[in-house]
């Protein structure tokens, strides 16, 4: 059976020239990047390589704007705490509600620390509410929070208008973005967004797992999380992985480079994916439908029947998809992001993620629309809501 992958924003096949870059860290240039002789320079000169793809991947006015970290989660908590350390006499934050859990739950923890929250929400179409945005800044806001594409509907924030916004009712307060859906995806200029830090996840774009990057602001100051040693300027200690920096670097690169293949090809695809099965699936509905989306992604709402039995089925044909969240799929309750969308309840249970990759190739689209709706038919016969179904079938003329 072959494996039909279309849950890339859980995680990105590593590129098999990522791995090539990566092996010789592993062997014979295995030396401490930290370490004085001669031996050592090539895993210095790797990390300082990969500084410079960074800085290109982001467009960052210099290389030590960037610390390379283990992952998005520590790249967010890094960036927070650490801009929130340096002013703490103001106590007010702000996120949205459909942030990813390593943004929510640590606003959840800081309230717990004396910090008011506020979360803004989102209309149908998943967009933010600038007006309550607007209305929420002010003299003690000390940080807002703010992801660049939403990890499953795939929903863009205007990020450069979000820091005006921001930066216009109080100019002291500190603008972060988790940019770990959009890296690859859409173009990252943190210059022109005016962001004052971002983080991404190496293995959202086909780098390993385990390692990430946060860009900060040179005029940005920040406590580390992690307190050891010197590396990364002193603001993320510990020996520095080479061979996955030196991997991410070199995918950081081609994922910039590969950005019109995104926008042309996987966009085509994912349409063609997003139309077949509307025009095939009577009870389908898009969620967040609206153009404003990456170009991978697309979250779809099957009403009246459970995500977890489409998944089960899809899985046992070789499709890989997800209802949502990797960081939340264990949990039985709706995804927050949904319930912030005000997705009906005929539907939310039963919303799955299509999220494609540059590895996505024509035929395997073409198999997923051609095996999922007897696999959904199969699911409405033994829905017990077959009234609905019947009264949705008549009306959408199937």
């Amino acid at each position: 059976m072959n494996l039909i992958y279309l849950d890339n924003n859980a995680t990105t096949k590593v590129d098999d020239k990522v791995i090539k870059v990566m092996m010789p860290y592993f062997g014979e240039k295995y030396g401490n990047a930290s370490s004085m002789y001669e031996f050592a320079r090539s895993a210095s000169d790797a990390i300082k390589a990969a500084r410079e793809q960074m800085k290109y991947f982001y467009n960052a006015e210099n290389e030590k704007e960037i610390i390379f970290t283990s992952c998005g989660s520590e790249s967010a908590n890094l960036a927070i705490r650490g801009m929130l350390n340096m002013n703490k006499n103001k106590r007010h934050i702000i996120t949205t509600k459909v942030e990813h859990p390593c943004v929510l739950n640590l606003y959840k923890q800081l309230e717990k620390e004396g910090y008011k929250a506020d979360y803004i929400g989102v209309n149908s179409n998943g967009e933010l509410n600038l007006e309550e945005l607007d209305e929420k800044v002010n003299s003690d806001t000390a940080l807002v929070s703010v992801m660049y594409a939403n990890n499953e509907t795939g929903v863009i924030f205007p990020i450069k208008k979000i820091v005006e916004i921001v930066k216009a009712k109080n100019p002291e307060t500190k603008v972060f973005s988790d940019g770990v859906q959009a890296a690859g995806k859409i173009n990252i200029d943190v210059q022109d967004l005016g962001v004052d830090a971002m983080g991404v996840s190496g293995h959202k774009f086909h780098a390993p797992k385990g390692v990430g990057a946060l860009y900060v602001n040179s005029k940005t100051l920040i406590t580390p999380l992690i307190i050891g040693g010197h590396q990364e300027r002193g603001k993320r200690a510990g020996t520095e992985n080479v061979p996955y920096i030196a991997g991410m670097g070199l995918a950081a690169e081609m994922a910039k480079d590969a950005l019109k293949y995104e926008s042309t090809e996987v966009k085509r695809l994912r349409d063609k994916l997003e139309s077949g099965i509307i025009k095939r699936i009577y009870n389908a509905r898009v969620n967040a439908g609206i153009n404003n989306r990456v170009p991978n992604t697309t979250n779809i709402g099957f009403e009246y029947i459970e995500g977890e039995l489409i998944l089960l089925h899809l899985s046992d044909i070789g499709i890989c998809a997800s209802s949502g969240s990797a960081c939340t799929s264990g949990s039985l309750e709706p995804s927050h992001v949904l319930r912030a969308l005000n997705v009906p309840f005929t539907s939310i249970h039963g919303s799955i993620r299509f999220s494609l990759s540059r590895f996505t190739k024509e035929k395997e689209i073409d198999y997923v629309i051609e095996k999922l709706p007897p696999i959904i038919e199969k699911l409405c016969a033994i829905s017990p809501y077959q009234d609905e179904l019947n009264a949705l079938k008549k009306l959408k003329g199937f």
